[in-house]
């Protein structure tokens, strides 16, 4: 098959857009867990060590979509990570000064990082922040007998940071679950609001998939409780208006997500039959065995050779123009590297753009944070909430805050001309984003379309099976509704395919025309299934009335 190479984006890369529902989440968590230690270290005059109990803190960022109990595992595992990477960073330091070998060693570490990250989908900001810390840390002076004490530090700052991620669920133990599901009603209702035949509907269509899936995964995460089988029977209705949107009320649906915000009651929408019937396929997904983490590294391996050459190759140009720091030129190419070389690309656009704007705001700060260094710390818990509040919207605009904080925290331990703390920023930023996405291009991968394939066929064997019973005159239940969770989740994992590899450069052509016809052929066998089933919604309004009840506004006392 012949190659294609597809054009790259620059309008609407640096649009902003809406902020997260929970940006102020991760915003206040990491002020929280940086600030404690910082001021501790003031107050003893040790500010040159808090770039180590900042190792432990920013791992405050991670986890903030995920239920809690699932949380305290990703967090632990998160900080192990962190503390991991920041020892043999520090290791390293402290047996060898040779930059070429810390860069090599940085580059590797790196490669692993977002490989482990994108296998266990551990989500923002993912091993951007892994790989600051431990390729920072390859640069500080070290000695061996100060290594355990740093990594100390970092461990104790780690376990708080844990505690604040923790804490939230005091008050809202189930508050990411409802989240997860009201996005799911509300995608949903967008696209039940274009009957499944407006403008866009098959865009609109793939993001409602996505964000049902999404749910599940979450609900599937939490602890069974009535709490949680209240949301079952609500996302329950979210897929309904995806098999069928001409039969659902958006308007209905938007009325549920809201309900689900804040502490108040979660609503309790009538079924066409027991609850137990329809989500004894919720059951069998708790069975079925999932496919483990390290089965996921397999396709990931051209992204991991991406980002050690591209980190790497940074880092060696940064050391042969005379910069003084080659870690961030370093860091710099490992953030870019995205799902395929397009993504890439706008990344590395915004991560320019963004840093550019951020040495300006910190020629702006320095001389005030080197009024004292109580100021110098105040500086960069602003910085930290305002990159959290801000990378939402658009990774340029967080960059612009967390520019200028990484340079700061340089000055912990001693004060440095801010005029070649800027330069040197500059130009590590532009070698490493040069470098890193030419990187992207030379290494293909072409596992993407292979990808795609056995994604089109999971989907043709969904499809196939959930049409296999519908021809029997009477499906088990339980097998019918597994087969449509299944087709689901394929038509979901489809999608997201496709996408990453429409992306991808120096690639065979990709079946488009195969990828439409299964998604179009998957979605009328859902409606079909639906059918079936009896779910097509609102058909017992009538009964709700005669009882007093306003249609799909009776609610149960469970609260978070």
């Amino acid at each position: 098959m012949s190659s294609v190479t597809r054009r790259l984006p620059l309008a609407g890369v640096l649009r902003l857009g809406r902020p997260s529902d929970i940006w102020f989440k991760p915003a206040l968590s990491v002020v929280a867990a940086v600030a404690p230690p910082n001021l501790i270290l003031l107050a003893l005059g040790r500010l040159d060590l808090a770039m180590y109990t900042m190792a432990g803190s920013l791992c405050a960022l991670y986890g903030h979509n995920r239920p809690y109990a699932a949380r305290a595992r990703v967090l632990a595992w998160v900080v192990l990570g962190m503390v991991g990477g920041l020892a043999l960073s520090l290791l390293a330091a402290s047996l060898t000064t040779d930059a070429v070998v810390l860069v090599t060693v940085g580059a590797v570490m790196a490669a692993v990082q977002k490989a482990v990250c994108d296998a266990t989908r551990v989500g923002p900001p993912a091993n951007v922040v892994l790989t600051f810390i431990s390729s920072a840390s390859l640069f500080a002076p070290q000695t061996l007998g100060e290594v355990p004490g740093h990594v100390g530090l970092a461990l104790a700052a780690g376990a708080w940071a844990w505690l604040v991620g923790m804490a939230p669920g005091l008050l809202r133990p189930h508050g990411p679950e409802r989240r997860a599901t009201a996005q799911a009603l509300n995608s949903a209702a967008a696209y039940a609001a274009t009957d499944g035949t407006g403008d866009g509907h098959a865009r609109v269509r793939a993001a409602s998939a996505a964000a049902i899936h999404a749910a599940w995964q979450s609900l599937l995460a939490a602890r069974p409780d009535r709490a949680r089988r209240a949301l079952e029977q609500l996302l329950v209705r979210a897929e309904v208006a995806l098999a069928a949107p001409a039969d659902s009320d958006p308007d209905r649906l938007r009325a549920w997500a809201r309900e689900l915000r804040g502490t108040g009651r979660i609503p309790r929408v009538e079924l066409p039959r027991e609850p137990a019937d329809e989500l004894l396929g919720l059951e069998l997904a708790l069975d079925r065995p999932q496919r483990k983490s390290w089965q996921r590294l397999a396709p990931l391996a051209p992204i991991a050779a991406r980002t050690a050459i591209g980190c790497a190759l940074a880092g060696y140009a940064s050391l042969a123009l005379g910069v003084g720091r080659p870690y961030w030129a370093l860091v710099t190419a490992a953030s870019l590297y995205q799902a395929n070389v397009t993504l890439t690309w706008s990344r590395g656009v915004q991560r320019v753009v963004g840093n550019l704007v951020g040495v300006l705001a910190f020629a702006a700060l320095a001389p005030f944070a080197h009024l004292h260094p109580a100021v110098l710390v105040l500086c960069c818990l602003a910085l930290n909430f305002g990159a959290e509040a801000l990378i939402g919207r658009n990774y340029w605009l967080g960059s612009v805050c967390v520019t200028p904080m990484a340079l700061l925290i340089t000055e912990f331990a001693r004060s440095q001309d801010p005029g070649r703390l800027i330069t040197e920023r500059v130009l590590d930023t532009l070698v490493g984003a040069v470098v890193g996405f030419v990187a992207a291009v030379a290494v293909t991968n072409r596992r993407a379309g292979d990808r795609l394939e056995h994604a089109l066929t999971t989907a043709e064997r969904a499809r196939e099976n959930a049409a296999r019973l519908l021809a029997e005159p009477h499906p088990a239940p339980h097998a019918l509704e597994s087969a449509r969770r299944g087709l689901t989740a394929a038509l979901a994992d489809l999608r997201a395919t496709a996408d990453a590899a429409a992306g991808e450069w120096w690639q065979r052509a990709l079946p488009e025309e195969r990828v439409v016809l299964a998604e179009q052929s998957g979605h009328r066998t859902l409606a079909a299934t639906v059918r079936r089933q009896g779910f097509v919604p609102w058909q017992n309004e009538a009964q709700a009335r005669d009882r007093g009840q306003g249609p799909g506004r009776a609610t149960e006392d469970i609260r978070p």
